[in-house]
């Protein structure tokens, strides 16, 4: 049976909507899947709304363009919930039933009681994620805050593996494949600042990726058959 999953991302500028959309496609693609990815903002700077629909499909894939019905729809900052900082709201608009609601969150968010019964009714599967927790505590920094949740939700739909996204992410911070805006780029050039060489940064953005994508298997979240995955020798060691 074919998996198939529309993706719709929403957070603020300079989290890394964008290159965490493109991550996610790539690695889909490099798993042997097949994926779209259409991005959408206004002004580029920070805390202005950011949204991004990505479809990605065991099976051939022929839309493209914004996402108004997701299975999931991913949050990278709260305030996209409490402030309305999304070009969709409610936040959870068009979200088809059973489907997955991903928050960047240390817990449980209180949301309004007329969106908490709208949830409930569509049985929504709300998925609080500390994303950036995670991202201060690996990468010792925040910018990492996207790859934990690419790899949560990587685990999630089951449509790529860790080699994949491991992949992508060197795609993307060696400059392979991936066209940027100007707002991206300088993002990537303020990551890349934090680290004295790229193949750190390379590391500890993956070793993010990877702790998301467990967090996802240890809670239940992941697909059936997506195991645990556990950092190669080397990079254990150099962690230790």
């Amino acid at each position: 049976m074919a998996k198939r999953f529309n993706i719709r991302m929403a957070g603020v500028g300079g989290q890394g909507v964008v290159t965490g959309s493109h991550i996610l496609s790539t690695a889909v693609i490099n798993a042997g899947g097949e994926s779209t990815i259409v991005p959408f903002y206004g002004s580029e700077k920070r805390m202005a709304p950011v949204e991004s629909y990505v479809r990605v499909s065991d099976e051939p894939i022929y839309e493209i363009g914004e996402i108004t019905f997701p299975h999931i729809i991913i949050i990278f900052h709260p305030q996209v919930i409490t402030h309305g900082k999304s070009y969709t709201m409610p936040f959870y608009f068009g979200l088809k039933e059973d489907g997955v609601a991903l928050i960047n969150n240390d817990g449980p968010m209180n949301l309004h009681r007329d969106q908490a019964a709208e949830l409930k009714e569509r049985r929504a599967k709300l998925y609080y994620f500390p994303a950036t927790k995670i991202s201060l505590e690996v990468a010792g920094m925040d910018l990492a805050t996207n790859m934990a949740l690419m790899g949560c939700i990587g685990a999630i739909t089951g449509l790529t593996n860790m080699a994949g996204l491991e992949q992508a992410v060197k795609d993307r911070f060696l400059g392979k494949g991936f066209v940027v805006s100007g707002g991206t780029a300088a993002l990537d050039s303020v990551v890349e600042r934090k680290f004295k060489k790229k193949q750190e940064l390379i590391d500890k953005n993956v070793a993010v990726m990877r702790t998301g994508w467990n967090y996802a298997v240890e809670h239940g979240w992941a697909a059936p058959d997506v195991k645990r995955v556990e950092a190669p020798a080397a990079a254990a060691a150099a962690s230790a």
